[in-house]
């Protein structure tokens, strides 16, 4: 609790800093701030703490938890953008989409099984299409979840053309088993959205990049990443009281 008081207004003053980052990343790829979005990922933080960043005027916020999302998402207003990022398991999935009417994306679908499920659960809940991105496992660790490099077209075409209830809208991976990641984990994803939007005939700009964290978000930006993920930059270093599930 003494911590998170510590934290009262420096969320705020945290998103600040955060967005004249990415603003500057930005412009260094030739591109405007605006085309980059940044994901406060609360994990573990208090809704207080959330709430005085959305109030600062950011609307995007990510979990790695369904039940931290599903118990988070009625406390902050409607229009607020909900990104899960974390492992989703098919047992979770009517859970998540069921709790979540304002959930936007998904960014960790790594398999035809989580994608089939997701489907099935956006249709029979009858709400629009749901953005999903395909996890890559861009550092070849075996701890990690994401589909291999070489199999992302094929898993990115199962949604796209099977998946009529999800939107197919880019690629992410988290990078090295530390959550930093290096240019050739960066240069794979990008890579793999070259591949994908020749072979689905899209172009990269409508493909998403999610690529970059607190510790590289600005070199990730740099070399071409259109959603950045940022927590303890954010919020502080994380706290777990207890053992989380998904």
């Amino acid at each position: 609790m003494a911590a998170s008081a510590a934290m009262k207004g420096a969320a705020s003053l945290a998103l600040r800093s955060v967005l004249h980052r990415v603003s500057q990343a930005a412009e260094r790829s030739g591109r405007r701030p605006d085309q980059v979005k940044v994901v406060a990922v609360s994990k573990t933080k208090p809704v207080c703490l959330l709430r005085e960043v959305y109030d600062a005027g950011h609307r995007c916020f990510g979990e790695n938890y369904v039940q931290e999302l599903v118990e988070k998402a009625p406390q902050l207003p409607e229009d607020t953008e909900w990104h899960f990022i974390g492992h989703l398991q098919s047992n979770k999935v009517k859970t998540l989409i069921n709790g979540v009417p304002n959930l936007a994306m998904v960014e960790t679908v790594d398999d035809e099984k989580i994608a089939n499920h997701l489907d099935r659960a956006v249709g029979n809940l009858g709400r629009k299409p749901l953005k999903v991105l395909v996890q890559v496992n861009t550092s070849g660790e075996e701890t990690k979840s994401g589909v291999e490099p070489s199999g992302c077209l094929e898993l990115a075409k199962h949604v796209s053309e099977n998946c009529p209830n999800l939107e197919f809208s880019g690629l992410m991976t988290i990078g090295n088993i530390d959550y930093t990641s290096t240019p050739e984990n960066f240069k794979t994803l990008a890579n793999c959205r070259s591949e994908v939007c020749k072979a689905l005939g899209i172009s990269e700009e409508q493909c998403e990049l999610s690529m970059g964290m607190s510790s590289d978000f600005e070199l990730a930006i740099e070399m071409g990443s259109t959603i950045v993920r940022i927590g303890s930059t954010l919020f502080g270093a994380r706290e777990y009281p207890s053992k989380q599930t998904n």
